[in-house]
């Protein structure tokens, strides 16, 4: 699918495990977030990061760096808005975006493909992953198109929960396996450095 640019969260604050860039963090000798570019890459127009602070930081990607246009850190759904702005200005043809926080190192390779065709096929604004009993509200596909209405949501409700904003749309899940790993796998704590890293020693998410 090429209707779509990726946008790669990486804006958060990284508290529980003690500040600092979690996408940066190495796994399989490389960093997290390269893993995710490299998966999310090829299905899409074009990749995009969301991360506040210094871009140089990511500069080893060649890829734009943009930053929440609403201040506070006000989570993932800034990102989203900030993501929906650049594609805006930057690529009017694009008409949705696919998100995904960039510490998620094995998204699946089917993702933009199978939250399309769920999209289309529910008649649904948004389409969102889910695996075993979790929905990954930030693993989603949006249109750019209600960019607006997001930006009222942050700024003037102060919303800040992501399932809360999907759920004013017509909305569908898309589910998949977590064996023999779940693909929406995302390190948040110092022993899931280890566990990923276990991961892709055995071979498994390639």
């Amino acid at each position: 699918m090429q209707q779509c640019v990726g946008i790669l969260l990486a804006g958060g604050l990284a508290r529980r495990m003690g500040g600092g860039d979690k996408p940066l963090l190495e796994i399989g000798g490389r960093p997290i977030i390269a893993h995710a570019i490299e998966r999310l890459g090829p299905q899409c127009a074009g990749l995009v990061i969301n991360a506040n602070g210094d871009p140089a930081r990511f500069s080893a990607f060649g890829l734009p760096v943009v930053a929440d246009s609403v201040e506070g850190f006000a989570g993932p759904l800034a990102g989203v808005l900030a993501g929906m702005d650049h594609v805006y200005a930057q690529r009017p043809e694009v008409t949705d975006i696919v998100t995904a926080p960039a510490d998620t190192p094995f998204l699946p390779t089917d993702l933009v493909k199978r939250l399309y065709e769920a999209r289309n096929s529910a008649r649904a604004r948004i389409a969102v992953a889910e695996s075993g009993d979790r929905v990954h509200h930030a693993v989603a596909l949006w249109p750019v198109s209600i960019r607006e209405e997001l930006r009222r949501a942050l700024v003037e409700e102060d919303m800040r929960k992501v399932s809360a904003f999907i759920a004013r749309y017509p909305n569908v899940n898309v589910a998949w396996p977590v064996a023999p790993y779940d693909p929406f796998f995302n390190v948040n704590q110092p022993d899931d450095v280890a566990a990923a890293s276990a991961l892709i020693g055995k071979g498994r998410p390639s």
